[in-house]
């Protein structure tokens, strides 16, 4: 770690089973002189775990402006930062892309070195064991709840691309059975609960997934086009 310049550490953290760290990142976790986390509560289990000290500091999408000036006063001070989320990569549906943006746009930040250790990352996971044609893909997120939700469903049924979105248990059977009232002929894989116990991933038709998955646990899902399929080019 340099001495000159203030750091930020963007820090990639398991999506569920603790082993799944690299060395990297404990040993940037047990260095800096704090750590942003998205819940402490949450990020205090691996802190625990691997017996990390540093002092942990919340930060998340609802924090107050005079938070977030306190970190960059504390970056402009010379203090190296990790930023961590709840799990997985920060910066990718989780506020920390936020901060970054603010980080990079302030003069008085020119010559901080944000630096990314990479590690878990739930979307890559579940691509990496789709079976699909992953070299292109389109990621969504978490899909919106009400707004737009229509519009978003259609750029998945539409997509020449497999498309990686993320939901929640208490979403995901409606989610579903509106991709399916859409195209019935899309084909899904549906990772629940990736790396942890009860990790389960279902293949096939979305009606033959709907009978088999248990509403439980956070839920990544990859769908594709019956036509993409079709395209030896792209398959």
């Amino acid at each position: 770690m340099s001495e000159f310049y203030p750091e930020l550490y963007v820090v990639a953290t398991p999506i569920g089973n603790l082993k799944d760290i690299s060395f990297r990142a404990l040993e940037v976790l047990k260095n800096v002189d704090l750590i942003l986390a998205e819940d402490s509560r949450v990020s205090q289990k691996i802190l625990s775990y691997y017996n990390i000290k540093t002092p942990v500091l919340s930060y998340h999408q609802h924090s107050k402006i005079e938070k977030v000036n306190y970190i960059l006063d504390l970056l402009k001070n010379g203090k190296r930062i990790a930023l961590v989320s709840d799990s997985g990569t920060p910066g990718v549906s989780d506020p920390g892309n936020k901060l970054i943006n603010l980080i990079i746009n302030d003069l008085e930040l020119k010559n901080i070195k944000v630096i990314p250790v990479p590690g878990p990352c739930a979307l890559i996971s579940a691509a990496s064991v789709s079976g699909f044609p992953m070299d292109r893909f389109l990621f969504l997120g978490f899909l919106p709840r009400k707004k737009k939700r229509k519009d978003f469903l259609l750029q998945i049924v539409n997509s020449r691309y497999p498309t990686i979105f993320y939901e929640s248990p208490y979403r995901i059977i409606k989610t579903l059975n509106d991709l399916d009232n859409l195209d019935k002929d899309l084909e899904v894989v549906v990772c629940r609960e990736l790396t942890k116990k009860f990790e389960t991933i279902y293949r096939g038709k979305i009606k033959e997934v709907i009978k088999r998955i248990t509403p439980k646990g956070e839920f990544t899902v990859i769908a594709i086009n019956k036509h993409l399929k079709k395209d030896k080019k792209i398959w």
